[in-house]
């Protein structure tokens, strides 16, 4: 009999979801939400990034978010990381993985990071040589699907840009969706290929929803053997370098589709259905979730009254 595998969900709502709110969401109520993600029992929580409070003052607090929190045993408390400055301060803070990004596309990496690719990877060389202990390195591609500016990327080029990261050192590699431009088979072609470089337990897929197709590139990565996938609670986030970028796609939704096909995820969906339901009450404004308004597909209902008897 052959055994489902499970399929690991990383929340990245804190940074990710966060970063492009107009409201600034409370420290203690960032803290609170890292703790429930924490008791939910998540392998690895993206926290905050350490970047100038004047680009993102969305998470101007990181390290107070870090500070404060509960951690849980064998979670993986993570922070983005734009350049050698923010990776000490991430250290600092006690990250225990700090996540370095840049972009498949040049025109995005420099609207995004104002700086080249290489560029890039000249200051992750110099975070990657500062001592950090047992804190892991993850390296990220954005765009790796297509960038807003200069369109699809050829797949040779992602994998290059895959394997400077293994070079550098990196544990891990994501490949990020940044404005949802990705299909299905575009998705499983790349997975096949980027998989023998990294492995199934290195490899992260981040897809976002802008275009409807988030769970569906879900699908197909793990059927193409991925594992490890990025969601956000609520589905909230975007990316605010880049135009028409909206939400990820949303962890309860996600949770909730792999708990219909027979997929283990280890959360438990009520809970975090109802931890997203709280949210709009911290963002001001409804979030993108459908099943935290719809209920499960098990949430059935009483039959209508005065039906006659079948």
């Amino acid at each position: 009999m052959n055994t489902v595998r499970p399929l690991i969900v990383q929340e990245v709502c804190l940074r990710d979801g966060l970063q492009i709110e107009p409201v600034f969401v409370a420290t203690a109520d960032k803290i609170r939400l890292a703790d429930a993600f924490s008791a939910l029992g998540f392998a690895r929580i993206e926290v905050s990034s350490f970047v100038s409070p004047k680009a993102v003052p969305a998470l101007a607090d990181a390290a107070e978010v870090f500070a404060g929190m509960q951690r849980a045993p064998g979670t993986v408390y993570v922070a983005l990381v734009p350049n050698l400055k923010g990776a000490e301060r991430a250290l600092a803070a006690g990250a225990g993985e700090l996540n370095l990004v840049m972009s498949a596309g040049q025109t995005h990496n420099l609207a995004n990071m104002r700086m080249t690719t290489d560029e890039s990877f000249e200051g992750f060389a110099r975070i990657a040589a500062l001592p950090r202990g047992n804190v892991l390195l993850n390296g990220s591609v954005a765009t790796a699907f297509g960038c807003p500016f200069e369109g699809a990327q050829p797949v040779a080029k992602v994998l290059d840009l895959v394997r400077r990261y293994l070079d550098l050192g990196c544990t891990g590699i994501t490949l990020a969706d940044t404005t949802g431009m990705a299909n299905p088979r575009q998705v499983a072609a790349l997975v096949e290929q980027a998989l023998p470089l990294v492995g199934a337990d290195a490899l992260t897929l981040h897809f976002h929803n802008t275009r409807g197709l988030g769970l569906a590139n879900v699908v197909a990565a793990y059927d193409a053997g991925a594992q490890r996938f990025d969601a956000a609670l609520g589905g909230l986030g975007g990316c605010p370098f880049a135009p028409g970028a909206s939400g990820n796609i949303c962890t309860e939704d996600l949770v909730a589709m792999c708990e219909e096909m027979g997929i283990p995820t280890g959360l438990d969906l009520p809970a975090l259905i109802a931890l997203s339901r709280g949210l709009p009450a911290l963002v001001g404004h409804e979030t993108a979730g459908q099943v935290a308004k719809a209920g499960r597909v098990a949430d059935l209902h009483p039959a209508p009254p005065g039906l006659r008897a079948a």
